[in-house]
């Protein structure tokens, strides 16, 4: 049994009211346990039928989340199976304790950070619905009095499915926060799009700085699928990603061994099943930008960028992101494609001009339930004490950093 709080503060809650009571059990299957438990075979099946993308939820990646990544690995899984056949799994949510996630002592299971900005349970879209109830019964059957979904398409079929169940008992889902990221409508031509994004003057800066990005050698745009291709391609952008201010941070995934191997294992492992690809931007035989893409059905990710500092000026992250714009518009399988990225991000927002609406979703699991509007006080309080600290740091952060880059220019 996964402890989710600190049961001496919260009892296990009774099942009257409960919203998933409707739900039916899950034929030779436990509630819950550990993600790893969860076979890749079933999952992927289902990742393929699942009513919504959600490419950092493959179990590619996601098994390699939690084998190795720093701070996310341990997790456990919410898992719907379906009562006609007991091998097909119907919905899954990667899922840690709120302890865990907020260091909030009260019983409630969080979406696991799959280190993607995107948490979208997979559904399987000829059972989202009863998928979405047994995923919210196996919670309750854990002791959890709700169900958080960070980072979760607002507008996106999988939130809907579980919007209709909880209408059904006469419940609805609970926003916690949300904002708006850069998205791009691949189905549109991408020399218009970019022109309409952009402007001309705009992109008459970027063909002068491409233009003195190739005095050190012809310009070209690669993109690594083969599993072998990409794990080269993982090594150049690694060692990219490591290159500038997030290592000076200590951010970047070379960083620690755990997100290093997590990375080398997900990317080449999603090659071999066609979901991820590497692309780079070379001035020569120089990788001066690459960036992790992954596939799930008509949608790409974007997951990180790297670039060599030492060609900053020449904005090579911006000329890797116009090559991948035409090359993802000109993809016939690709409708659509998720930055990824923080709202307002200034590299990506001014070329991609679509808006994805993100956001995190508190699902109640019983009705007139006391603990719920607790939960969510805990939350409104934790972003309430944090975020004058959050901005605190980035003051400080910001001032160190224009102090080393100014006495780097003076060094010059």
């Amino acid at each position: 049994m996964v402890d989710i709080a600190d049961t001496a503060i919260v009892r296990r809650a009774p099942t009257r009211d409960a919203v998933a009571s409707r739900a039916p059990a899950s034929i030779g299957h436990a509630a819950h346990g550990p993600l790893a438990a969860i076979a890749a075979e079933p999952w992927r099946s289902l990742a393929k039928r699942a009513i919504e993308p959600s490419g950092y939820y493959l179990p590619e990646w996601e098994q390699a989340v939690d084998a190795s990544a720093r701070g996310r690995s341990g997790v456990f899984a919410l898992s719907a199976w379906s009562s006609a056949a007991a091998e097909r799994l119907t919905g899954l949510i990667p899922v840690i304790p709120m302890w865990r996630a907020y260091k909030i002592p009260l019983p409630a299971f969080v979406s696991a950070d799959p280190y993607g900005t995107l948490c979208t349970p997979l559904l399987d879209r000829d059972n989202a619905e009863d998928a979405a109830l047994q995923l919210m019964r196996q919670a309750r059957e854990a002791g959890a009095h709700a169900l958080i979904l960070r980072a979760v398409t607002l507008d996106g079929a999988a939130i809907r499915a579980f919007r209709e169940e909880l209408r059904r008992d006469g419940l609805r889902p609970l926003l916690l926060e949300s904002h708006l990221r850069a998205a791009l409508d691949a189905r549109q031509d991408a020399d218009e799009l970019l022109r309409e994004a952009l402007g001309a003057k705009k992109l008459k800066d970027l063909r002068r700085q491409r233009n003195r990005l190739a005095e050190h050698g012809e310009v070209s745009f690669h993109i690594a699928r083969a599993p072998a291709e990409v794990a080269m391609a993982a090594e150049i952008f690694l060692e990219l990603e490591a290159s500038g201010w997030k290592a000076q941070r200590g951010t970047a995934l070379l960083q620690d061994s755990g997100d290093a191997t997590f990375v080398r294992r997900a990317t080449v492992e999603l090659a071999a099943t066609g979901n991820c690809e590497i692309v780079t931007l070379r001035a020569g035989e120089v990788p001066v930008a690459a960036g992790v893409v992954l596939r799930h059905q008509d949608r790409a990710f974007f997951f990180k960028l790297g670039v060599d500092e030492r060609f900053a000026k020449l904005s090579p992250g911006v000329q890797l992101t116009l090559d991948l714009t035409r090359y993802l518009c000109a993809d016939p399988e690709i409708a659509s494609a998720d930055s990824t990225a923080a709202p307002d991000h200034p590299m990506i927002n001014p070329i991609w001009r679509g808006r994805l609406a993100i956001g995190d979703v508190l699902i109640p699991l019983q009705r007139r339930d006391p603990v719920v509007p607790l939960i969510r006080a805990s939350l409104a309080v934790r972003d309430m004490i944090r975020e004058p600290a959050r901005r605190f740091v980035h003051f400080i952060r910001s001032r160190k950093e224009k102090r080393q880059e100014t006495a780097k220019e003076k060094s010059q």
